[in-house]
């Protein structure tokens, strides 16, 4: 028997939250890690509790997508799988470009998670003349002058962006002039792209500051009471 199908999601995030994505792509995780624990099923209070939400966060974020839970059995780990791939566009392998080859691009090139989420880096563009013609991780280095013709020859659709911040609008202008749908920006800076063109930033300052910030609120509420 077929799974179910998500009856919403749509290209566009249809209105759903950037919470409720961000916390799909958590069900994934957690997900793959029952399957390779031998779990064939779950209910939605133990997949909650297990990442410290309720059984209600957990049905209201899917359904947004539709109804995916099985009377008496929960949710089919692989089936929900198979439907959480499918609301996020990872059902399928996505040519990624990589724009910066410094340490954290290397690093980028290093980190497997992304082939086995279907995202595959297949090329690598850096305005150091030295590192052009090499490869790191099997990833070819190109000038920066040859994104265009890459882009469009390996139909790459995403970029990734590891350089400085002051170069980091020059590279996301370049990505969207060759006809990238998303960037992922790791430079250190916010970028503007135009509608139609999605961007997603990480700043790795600003994710340890948020751990900071919770570190210093329950050592004052300690201190406090």
């Amino acid at each position: 028997m077929s799974s179910p199908k998500p009856t919403s999601a749509r290209s566009d995030g249809g209105g759903v939250p950037a919470a409720v994505v961000n916390r799909l792509s958590m069900y994934l995780r957690e997900l793959r890690h029952l399957l390779a624990d031998g779990n064939q099923t779950i209910s939605s209070s133990q997949l909650g509790q297990r990442l410290g939400f309720t059984d209600a966060q957990v049905r209201k974020d899917l359904a947004h997508f539709g109804q995916f839970g099985h009377p008496g059995i929960g949710y089919r780990c692989e089936e929900l799988v198979d439907i959480i791939r499918r609301i996020l566009g990872t059902d399928r392998q996505w040519n990624v470009c990589l724009v910066g080859v410094g340490n954290l691009g290397q690093a980028l090139l290093g980190y497997k998670g992304f082939a086995s989420q279907g995202f595959k880096i297949v090329a690598a563009f850096d305005a150091d003349a030295a590192k052009h013609g090499q490869t790191y991780e099997g990833v070819l280095v190109y000038p920066a002058e040859a994104l265009a013709d890459e882009i469009q020859r390996q139909q790459i659709e995403l970029g990734i962006i590891a350089v400085p911040a002051q170069a980091a609008q020059a590279a996301a202008d370049r990505l969207v002039a060759a006809g990238v749908s998303g960037i992922l920006n790791f430079a250190p800076v916010t970028v503007s792209v135009p509608p139609g063109v999605s961007k997603v930033g990480v700043d790795l300052a600003r994710e340890l500051e948020q751990v900071t910030f919770t570190v210093v609120s329950r050592l004052r509420a300690a201190a406090e009471s």
